[in-house]
């Protein structure tokens, strides 16, 4: 009998390989311990998702180790000080948002040999309080990241404000990345992952959906 974790995943795959059968759905385990996430990858998924560096590196590198097929996406804010860290465990960076992050993962991965997924996070609904590349300065950013660190920019990342409606969001971000000419959106969660994917979202980030309520 299926782990109801397995269960959980299984009916959100329904849902959103029915609308983009090539997406990527990020199990955010953030929280969550090995016993809770090992019914997902010997069911066979390998995309997941933390938001602290020290966490994952602790929780991840055996696994990593005995399931080489994992790709673990960092989705939290990542702090310079993290990086080097960060770089070994990691395969995607979702919330690159300066100039200086960008700097640091670019020289870190260089020395290990790597060549990290990266997604810029755009603060598309410009709140002073949230991080991310403001849509005005989004093609010079974007230009120094891939041309002066030769930094593997796959795509654009948003988290919408809780009080604005996903959906304008989302379709803003989806004319940002026709406009920059990147091929992969990240954007969508537990509540509005179903939005995201009309709008053209690659990757949603999905936690409470798979894993229940986090204590």
């Amino acid at each position: 009998m299926d782990h109801f974790t397995v269960n959980n995943l299984k009916k959100i795959k329904n849902e959103v390989f029915s609308i983009n059968k090539d997406c990527k759905i990020i199990a955010v385990s953030k929280t969550f311990n090995n016993e809770q996430i090992r019914p997902l990858i010997e069911y066979g998924h390998i995309n997941f998702g933390e938001n602290k560096v020290q966490e994952a590196f602790e929780k991840w590198s055996n696994i990593k180790n005995e399931f080489s097929n994992i790709q673990l996406h960092m989705i939290g804010r990542l702090q310079t000080n993290k990086v080097k860290q960060a770089v070994k465990v990691f395969d995607y960076i979702h919330s690159v948002d300066s100039i200086k992050l960008a700097k640091k993962i670019s020289e870190e991965q260089k020395k290990i040999s790597k060549n990290i997924n990266i997604f810029i996070q755009i603060n598309i609904n410009n709140e002073s309080q949230k991080g991310g590349v403001l849509i005005n300065e989004l093609s010079d950013f974007y230009n120094h990241l891939v041309k002066d660190l030769e930094l593997n920019v796959i795509g654009l990342m948003c988290i919408p404000a809780i009080n604005e409606k996903s959906k304008q969001a989302f379709e803003a971000m989806k004319n940002l990345n026709n406009t920059i000419g990147t091929k992969e959106l990240s954007m969508g969660m537990s509540e509005d992952y179903l939005e995201a994917l009309n709008c053209g979202s690659s990757y949603v980030r999905i936690g409470s959906k798979i894993f229940g309520k986090r204590y």
